[in-house]
């Protein structure tokens, strides 16, 4: 089970690189590029879609390509603990923190804010599709500017082909697929692609390189 699963991570992440990563817009990139910080406070996710899931399955993806971008980021189990003992336990009310008190807590350069719109699979008739959705901006702490906004989407059935066998064929498989989807979470190598794609450095639009990458200043 555990090797399956290993397989299926490391066949979604191919598809990160290949999938058309973050949507193609216009950015100003001149106050991150003034900014320039070195280390990212994440704050846990906000969970707009039903899957009480999602934002922890979310942010416990966020270190890797946050750090292959180039940045430190500080340890996911730290910064919830240290908010619990101050009091702020759910996302809704850490992203309402003051961003000056944030800096001073935790001494970070800026705060990453994620939006989880959508986690989890949906079943139809001879299909089902595991989606996740989410949106990002990052803040400096010092000033309280955004440096970055951006969003991504992935799902279990890019590149996919349900035609194959009849209807038949397809019926069976949307049934094989419940029965896994409900005895494991498979939003959560979805949630890995999504992350991917929403924080790798290098792709249009997307986060800078960061002062640990040997590609720091040239984009």
């Amino acid at each position: 089970m555990i090797a399956r699963s290993l397989k299926l991570m490391a066949g979604l992440l191919a598809l990160a690189v290949l999938g058309g990563c973050v949507s193609p817009k216009t950015v100003d990139y001149s106050a991150y590029k003034q900014s320039r910080p070195k280390t990212i406070l994440v704050l846990p996710p906000l969970n707009n879609s039903p899957d009480v899931k999602a934002s922890y399955s979310l942010l416990s993806q966020v270190t890797y390509p946050l750090a292959e971008a180039g940045y430190y980021v500080l340890p996911i189990a730290l910064v919830d603990e240290t908010f619990r003992q101050n009091g702020l336990t759910t996302p809704a009310d850490i992203h309402q923190a003051p961003a000056n008190k944030l800096q001073e807590i935790f001494g970070a350069d800026a705060a990453l804010y994620i939006t989880v719109t959508d986690y989890g699979t949906r079943y139809m008739i001879i299909s089902s599709e595991t989606v996740v959705t989410a949106s990002a901006k990052l803040v400096d702490l010092k000033s309280g500017t955004t440096l970055w906004t951006g969003s991504a989407r992935a799902s279990s059935e890019e590149g996919g082909n349900n035609g194959g066998g009849g209807l038949i064929g397809m019926l069976i498989t949307a049934a094989v697929k419940q029965v896994i989807n409900n005895s494991t979470d498979a939003g959560h190598p979805i949630a890995g692609v999504t992350s991917a794609r929403l924080l790798s450095a290098g792709q249009p639009a997307g986060l800078l390189y960061g002062p640990r990458s040997p590609k720091y200043g040239t984009d």
